[in-house]
């Protein structure tokens, strides 16, 4: 056993490369594009570190064109899940007794081969998987995932040193535990970071996980895997299971040893999720921690003393990067009647200058949406929308599957600031902005930003005039779990800025901060006492 108070390296966020004309890393990726472009890929499960393959087996194909198959992967069933339960729990004594340096040095590994060797190769698969283009693969599946890496170590560090004081005669001490059974990590498609770090959290805190991504992320999870497997992480530790949610739950959430839950996805399954852990809850041998980030109806809201071009470049930055597919994405905007006509005018400016089609042409800003069922309730409320009198369509609108799910980006314009698309979560590349009166009350227009969504994930205020800002901070204290002042709402930074919101928007428990890792600890209290006392009786009982 090795004595020391070990400092670990401190973390800084990774630089995000270019991939500007000439660059090597441009070269590099283009290159990874086109060989895994070129394969077809059998994609097995890992259990216990066996590669596990079945019968059933299921193609993928790219978002941008679905009739290209990138290979298959394996469907699994009940059983499987089983398997990744009992495998979890065998490896679950030996992970958690590992001293937790150990584990730190193997995902300090993992965010270096990421930063190297890997790095073209996830990006590249992200790109391929999810209609990534390069930068936005840059910074989700490359640098945000290396951050999470280092800065949770940090945090992780940060966690065993909070101890308490200790009086004289006795010593005080905390033991910050893994929790007792396994934690289910459920992961979403967009982000290929945020399915890398649902599993690895609570892992790098000595914790065993069943992990079930998206299917429509599971080509670039396959790379994580090989990533987490060369890193070091010991068989067992992290199981990779393809099943249906439904199949997974019916056995993780009526198992005696489950744990916790960490969760990216929608609200609607959360809610089912919660409840279906509080039906089974007597089943359980301790309390699940339950960690989710949800929806978002993310906004956008501009005073009348605000800059018009910087609102602009936040609208077609933050509504369109990435099709309007992050968490983050503004998907509803509140103008001043003062400023629209000059804000329209850039934005629309900015949307004729989009290029849309397949990633590998680096030159394309806008790629295709997720899949058909995303394309297709895309282009239903499009569709709605160009036949309602309510609204008009100023921007986009077209929709096209033919050969990938591609959707324009489409500004709605509402005179109806309930209207449904300023309410309801699209999740694709669509705004709808609804221009109120600039000398009517500001507050009033802050009281409809608050109460018109459900969801509390992120929002931005854009104004000059501080009095604006400290009224909106105040009166939308509770609207934006993650609040910007003269920036787009997304973009959120490992170590800079803690993501998730609360509401309908999740448990806010703060994804890259100590606050997500300190959930997958169960702390202990150590009270050691020196020279114990040998009367029980205390000095007021004297005569």
């Amino acid at each position: 056993m090795s004595n020391g108070f070990f400092n670990v390296p401190t973390p800084v966020n990774e630089p995000v490369k270019s991939y500007a004309p000439g660059s090597k890393e441009r070269e590099e990726l283009q290159k990874a594009y086109k060989e895994l472009k070129g394969q077809k890929l059998d994609i097995p499960m890992y259990i216990g570190g066996e590669e596990v393959r079945t019968d059933n087996k299921v193609a993928v194909a790219p978002p941008h064109d679905h009739k290209h198959v990138l290979g298959h992967f394996h469907q699994g069933e009940a059983e499987h899940v089983t398997q990744a339960i009992n495998a979890a729990l065998a490896a679950r004594e030996e992970w958690a007794n590992m001293p937790w340096q150990s584990r730190a040095a193997i995902f300090l590994k993992a965010a270096e081969l990421l930063a190297g060797p890997f790095r073209a190769k996830m990006n590249a698969a992200t790109m391929l998987g999810q209609s990534k283009n390069a930068y936005q693969a840059e910074i989700d599946a490359a640098c945000e995932l290396i951050d999470f890496f280092r800065f949770n170590v940090k945090f992780m560090m940060d966690i065993y040193a909070i101890q308490p004081e200790s009086m004289p005669g006795m010593w005080n001490r905390l033991e910050h535990r893994p929790l007792e059974g396994f934690v289910f990590a459920l992961t979403p498609f967009n982000f290929t970071s945020i399915a890398g770090n649902l599993p690895a959290a609570p892992a790098l805190m000595g914790n065993v996980v069943v992990w079930k991504p998206a299917n429509t992320q599971i080509y670039s999870a396959n790379v994580l895997m090989e990533l987490f497997r060369e890193a070091g992480v010991p068989d067992g530790v992290i199981n990779l299971v393809y099943v249906e949610g439904p199949t997974a739950g019916d056995v993780i959430f009526k198992h005696r040893d489950f744990a916790g839950i960490h969760f990216t996805g929608s609200t609607g399954v959360f809610n089912n999720i919660w409840k279906n852990i509080g039906e089974n809850v007597s089943r359980y041998r301790t309390y699940p921690r339950i960690v989710g980030e949800t929806g978002g109806k993310d906004f956008i809201l501009a005073h009348h003393s605000a800059n018009a071009k910087e609102v602009a470049v936040a609208i077609s930055r933050g509504a369109f990067e990435f099709q309007g597919q992050k968490c983050s994405a503004a998907s509803r905007a509140y103008i001043p009647s003062n400023l629209w006509e000059e804000i329209k005018g850039y934005v629309l400016e900015d949307l004729k200058s989009f290029k849309m089609g397949d990633p590998e042409d680096f030159s394309n800003y806008i790629n295709a949406v997720i899949d058909e069922k995303s394309f297709d309730k895309l282009e239903k409320f499009i569709e709605a929308a160009k036949k309602d009198p309510e609204v008009e369509i100023i921007a986009g609108g077209k929709c096209d599957k033919s050969k990938g799910y591609f959707i324009e980006p489409t500004i709605i314009l509402s005179k109806d600031p309930a209207y449904v698309t300023m309410c309801e979560e699209l999740f694709g590349p669509v705004l709808t902005v609804y221009v109120y009166d600039e000398k009517g009350s500001f507050e009033d227009t802050l009281t409809l930003v608050d109460s018109t969504s459900p969801y509390a994930l992120t929002g931005a205020v854009f104004a000059q005039d501080r009095y604006a800002i400290e009224l909106a901070t105040k009166k939308l204290v509770h609207a934006a779990g993650n609040f910007y002042i003269n920036d787009k709402p997304t973009g959120a930074v490992v170590g800079q800025q803690p993501f998730g919101g609360s509401r309908a928007s999740g448990t806010n428990d703060k994804a890259g901060s100590v606050f997500n890792l300190i959930r997958w600890t169960s702390t202990r209290t150590i009270k050691e006492t020196f020279v114990p006392p040998v009367d029980y009786r205390y000095p007021f009982l004297a005569k």
